[in-house]
């Protein structure tokens, strides 16, 4: 056995056998193997050629991703639920194992979540904090990778959720306790009948539309986890990108706005032709307009860019309330779409909930909109957005929100719409006209 240091140098040599057999050789796959030694703190890595492997880097040919989800089996994998994606990264192959080793190292960085990497056309590298543990991974991915192998053929895309389960199946996730969390209660009508939202019964949704802060997730995670998190990484994020042409177009737009809005903190520092001087304006006005939570595009854009960093390294985790998988899950049964609706970018909502407590949700919703389609306050947005979902009329789509002022929008465009009470959310007006709810699972209910 070739015994190495962390840096991958031999340290001990096998004894080799007399002739006429060749002396041992060290792998080719050994900088592939210290990778994911020093980028996961693995114990072990394997690496197979399984045929099951090398057929589902060709499911899709051009696919940088392999995704299955609801099978049973995606329980055994690291971090994964039933309901989860579950996500293997595909890299293109080499001549030479040892070349691929740049591409192998990026794709572990870019998905943390996963235990596997597959290289397309030839196999697959899966490790675990301990021999037994990558054999057991090993041993479900190929499972994985054969069942989406086998649904192929019958016509079934084992990346999509099931819209055929039955409802009961959601409804197991409704128990007496949160399965998460055992201080969280939920309740479950057990005798309600299932729903089948095909716009049948007058008042029944065909999409589902919602707001992320103060109605899936807490107002406090926003404001003491990502804009800290944010503001305390921007600079270093802008002096590693300031050379990209993605930062300097986004700059040039801060430059913009602080022409306009030239009262506030470093906007004059902004336009600056110095650099040190306007990344340091920059972060002095980025940090105002998040102070006073401005929903300017490419200030959600540039918090969305550094988010992304911090949810694929791990610093960031979603918190979301504990109603709303079960609930979207719920929905994907009864053959409901749900989208999202934020002032977020579109990337930093896909972002949140691919790494949330609960696992990964992005196999849960239908599509992402942001401010790009309007302000949230402007009744046309929601237009914009209705022509997006298919509906036949507006009254056809359910939204949620925190927001009075958000509310009375999507109502005006013609929405059904429900207003959130959740812990730590601003008082409702005393006056209003809508429905309102504490739970998502209280959501999809006639008007």
């Amino acid at each position: 056995m070739f015994v190495l240091d962390k840096e991958g140098n031999v340290l001990i040599d096998p004894i080799a056998r007399p002739g006429p057999y060749k002396p041992p050789k060290l792998s080719e796959c050994s900088p592939l193997f210290m990778a994911a030694y020093e980028l996961r703190g693995a114990g072990a890595v394997m690496h197979s050629h399984s045929l099951n492997a090398v057929m589902a880097t060709l499911l899709d040919p051009s696919a940088t991703e392999f995704t299955v989800t609801n099978l049973e089996m995606i329980k055994g994998i690291a971090g994964h639920g039933y309901y989860d994606n579950c996500i293997v990264p595909i890299i293109e192959n080499t001549a030479r194992e040892c070349e691929l080793t740049d591409r192998l190292r990026q794709a572990i960085k870019s998905y943390p979540k996963s235990q596997a990497v597959l290289v397309r056309r030839h196999g697959v590298y899966v490790w675990g904090n301990t021999w037994i543990q990558a054999k057991t991974q090993a041993e479900c991915y190929d499972y994985l990778f054969e069942s989406a192998i086998k649904l192929r053929s019958l016509g079934i895309d084992a990346s999509k959720p099931s819209a055929h389960a039955p409802a009961a199946v959601a409804n197991d996730l409704f128990t007496a306790h949160c399965p998460l969390h055992n201080s969280c209660p939920i309740t479950v009508d057990a005798e309600r009948p299932s729903k089948r939202h095909k716009g049948g019964a007058q008042g029944a949704p065909q999409a589902v539309v919602l707001d992320i802060e103060g109605t899936l997730a807490p107002i406090s995670f926003v404001y003491d986890v990502m804009f800290p998190y944010a503001k305390k990484k921007l600079q270093s994020y802008l002096e590693k990108n300031w050379d990209t042409a993605e930062l300097r177009s986004e700059v040039q737009q801060l430059q913009a706005e602080a022409k306009l809005d030239s009262a506030l903190v470093g906007a004059k520092e902004v336009v600056s032709s110095d650099t040190a001087t306007a990344i340091s304006g920059i972060v002095k006005f980025v940090g105002e307009l998040m102070r006073q939570d401005k929903k300017l595009t490419i200030l959600k854009t540039l918090q969305g860019h550094i988010w992304q960093e911090g949810f694929a390294t791990g610093e960031l985790t979603a918190d979301l309330f504990h109603d709303v998988q079960p609930a979207m899950a719920a929905w994907v049964s009864q053959g409901l779409k749900t989208y999202i609706y934020s002032s977020g970018s579109r990337q930093a909502q896909k972002n949140l909930f691919g790494y949330t407590s609960m696992g990964d949700l992005r196999g849960l919703l239908s599509g992402f909109f942001d401010t790009s389609s309007g302000a949230k306050v402007d009744p046309s947005s929601y237009d914009n957005i209705a022509l997006s979902l298919g509906v036949d009329k507006p009254s056809q789509i359910t939204f949620a929100t925190d927001s009075i002022l958000e509310a009375e929008a999507a109502a005006t465009a013609g929405w059904q719409v429900a207003l959130t009470v959740r812990p730590g959310n601003k008082p409702l007006p005393a006056q209003h006209s809508f429905r309102v709810i504490h739970s998502m699972q209280e959501l999809v209910e006639p008007f």
